[in-house]
């Protein structure tokens, strides 16, 4: 198998690194950002939407579907869900033949990660007694869905079936320099650890329940990783599938191949591949798997 990009890849990651938000390389920005922050809006289209309890649910498929997906979007914590986010939940309810729950939270810096917790909590209760239960995220959502289930434990709530997350910022302390932001296309370091801060509020940035890198994960269900091999996450993220291994979870990390962050919500052909691995939800343990186009 070749271990190069697929052409379409690159031209991705080129467009990604010319639209790379200021705000992450500046500290400047970033304060800009969190001081001044602009209202954020939804996306506008056809995507069915229910209000639970005062919060806007994005829902796909139908509530008979085989499996149930609670989705926690990605975006930093200070980006509202957005169109990519909403097509990828669709195509996972077509794929999986499931019911895709997206749930729109509060952002820093105005919103913080306990009054988060409260509504996906809320909203996980309801969902509890559904067959096949899977708990996704990307990026800062994959790491809430992380940090989430070792919080279930505390609150003696039921684990989900399974974990499946893209890329997920396991540490907002970033406490584990150096970070290669300039080859980063999308993340930076100096801005990602302002808005840690932010999200954080009264906890510390390594308090599992905003960084689960640092948290208990005995007990949780099987979880399937997915990282780009040049994000600034992926030595975060091994570390914390080492951490998982340590605690007998069933873990499986699949890497992209000189890949960036989040890569399989993208359109490339590598996203393709790793759509066939969420094809097999009773993956167990094997190698690490490395995707190329």
């Amino acid at each position: 198998m070749s271990n190069k990009k697929s052409f379409i890849a690159k031209i991705e990651e080129a467009i990604l690194r010319s639209t790379k938000l200021d705000f992450m390389d500046s500290k400047e920005k970033v304060d800009e950002l969190l001081n001044n922050p602009s209202d954020n809006r939804l996306p506008k289209g056809i995507f069915k939407s229910i209000d639970f309890d005062g919060t806007q649910v994005f829902t796909f498929g139908d509530e008979t579907d085989e499996n149930t997906i609670l989705y926690i979007h990605g975006g930093a914590y200070v980006m509202e869900i957005n169109y990519q986010h909403l097509l990828y939940c669709l195509m996972l309810s077509r794929k999986l033949n499931a019911y895709v729950l997206a749930p729109i939270y509060p952002l820093a810096p105005k919103g913080k990660s306990e009054e988060t917790y409260e509504i996906i909590t809320d909203l996980y209760k309801n969902l509890i007694q559904r067959d096949n239960l899977i708990l996704m995220g990307d990026s800062a959502g994959g790491g809430f869905a992380h940090s989430f289930c070792q919080y279930l434990k505390t609150v003696n709530l039921p684990q989900p079936d399974k974990i499946i997350t893209f890329s997920p910022w396991v540490d907002i302390s970033m406490s584990n320099p150096p970070y290669d932001s300039e080859n980063d296309p999308i993340l930076g370091e100096v801005g990602l650890k302002e808005i840690g801060k932010s999200w954080a509020g009264d906890l510390d940035t390594q308090d599992y329940r905003v960084s689960p890198l640092f948290g208990d994960n005995v007990g949780l269900p099987d979880t399937l990783i997915f990282a780009g091999e040049n994000e600034i996450f992926y030595k975060d993220i091994v570390k914390y599938v080492e951490n998982l291994k340590k605690d007998n979870v069933n873990v499986k990390l699949v890497t992209g191949n000189g890949l960036f962050h989040i890569y399989p919500l993208f359109p490339i052909p590598e996203a393709r591949k790793a759509l066939k691995e969420l094809n097999y939800l009773d993956f167990v343990e094997v190698e690490d798997s490395y995707f190329t186009g």
